[in-house]
């Protein structure tokens, strides 16, 4: 009987030493009131916390709220930009600072639909881990060619890209989709339309150019090796599963149509560059920086597989701040002071990011925060702890 007791003690002092210690994620319903941490439950400072928030409240992106206008002003050095796809006007700065999916701070309108631009980009790449989990590629490593058999991967220089490639952004894949000219999309600062049309080629891997025509060339094979149209596969495999609204959309551009097995489909774009993109939810962003911060487990479920999302985390060899679609926090060019270098985050044109520290527990979201201060930002968040 003693030993009984005894044993049943230890087996008590276990089980609480376990659950402190263990990370417990609060995960919402669809539609769920979002939980707020309790007094004592995690310790930060939340006059430093209010700080960092009305630090980002107080410094807006300076660009126009009508995205429209914002658009054709970014970007405005490149030959032949035009709008292509939906744009909507947006709301002002807005966001969610969780710990373990718990609300430490909010601020804004985090229900409101946005443009998200880049962030979209995070996403796409989902998408892709979600065909290799599936089967449906094989490996990253594999040429896209091997895949995509209609011309899109032709020649000497585009049959030597393989997925891996397109998701870091490394390609220098070269042609034309959608009306875009992958040459004319950001430009380099030097130079003019023949220097650039007719510029030597990087060979695949070796040098990293931020473009959205190869974006969208990763979009429109994907949509392939699917067989359906992307934002079906991530409603259905992922955020219908972690709950999110109905609100959110992802559109392409108004000519960007494909026929899979006779079906008329249209391909997404993975921004908003010339319109189109993801349009969602500050809390919707929340719930998908929650799965990666739970390493792609949502609630019992594993939606994205481990493997996946330390492949898109790690870092590229012509870049060490960017992996699969995700910048990295890493010391090189966008390594942002008095951060761990271990987190990792969304970025998108206009101050729009999805920052996750899966050590920690963080997951930040900020909309309309002007670009240059997101590193200040986060910082004295992270001062808050």
């Amino acid at each position: 009987m003693k030993n009984s007791f005894v044993a049943a003690l230890l087996f008590a002092a276990f089980a609480i030493t376990f659950n402190v210690n263990s990370q417990e994620i609060y995960f919402p319903e669809r539609y769920a009131t979002w939980k707020t941490a309790e007094n004592g439950q995690f310790k930060f400072d939340k006059a430093t916390l209010k700080k960092a928030v009305d630090y980002a409240k107080s410094n807006e992106y300076s660009g126009s709220r009508d995205l429209r206008v914002a658009i054709l002003e970014g970007f405005k050095r490149e030959p032949f930009h035009q709008i292509l796809g939906p744009t909507k006007k947006r709301g002002g700065p807005a966001g969610l600072i969780m710990k373990n999916g718990y609300v430490l701070a909010s601020w804004g309108d985090t229900k409101r639909v946005d443009m998200t631009f880049s962030v979209t980009k995070s996403f796409l790449s989902t998408v892709a881990g979600l065909a290799e989990d599936h089967g449906l590629i094989n490996d990253t490593k594999d040429k896209v060619g091997d895949y995509i058999w209609d011309g899109t991967f032709d020649g000497e220089h585009n049959s030597k890209i393989t997925w891996e490639h397109l998701l870091q952004q490394n390609s220098d894949w070269s042609g034309e989709l959608w009306g875009g000219k992958d040459w004319a999309d950001r430009p380099p600062s030097k130079g003019g339309l023949d220097d650039w049309k007719y510029r030597t080629l990087n060979e695949p891997g070796t040098v990293m150019e931020y473009n959205d025509v190869r974006v969208n060339v990763l979009a429109y094979s994907l949509t392939h090796v699917w067989r359906k149209p992307v934002p079906m596969v991530l409603k259905e495999e992922v955020m219908d599963k972690i709950g999110a609204t109905t609100s959110w959309r992802w559109f392409g551009y108004e000519n960007a149509w494909t026929v899979i097995d006779g079906i008329k489909m249209k391909s997404v774009t993975g921004g908003g560059h010339s319109g189109a993109g993801l349009f969602i939810s500050t809390e919707d962003m929340a719930r998908f920086g929650i799965l990666f911060l739970n390493n792609g487990k949502w609630q019992d479920e594993q939606i994205i597989s481990e493997d996946w999302i330390k492949k898109a985390t790690m870092p590229s060899v012509p870049n060490v701040n960017y992996g699969y679609m995700w910048w990295l926090n890493l010391q090189g060019d966008r390594h942002w002071d008095s951060v761990p270098e271990h987190v990792f985050y969304a970025a998108g044109f206009g101050g729009n990011f999805i920052v996750v520290d899966q050590k920690s527990g963080l997951v930040i979201v900020t909309r309309w925060l002007e670009p240059s201060k997101i590193g200040e930002f986060v910082k004295q968040v992270y001062g808050a702890f």
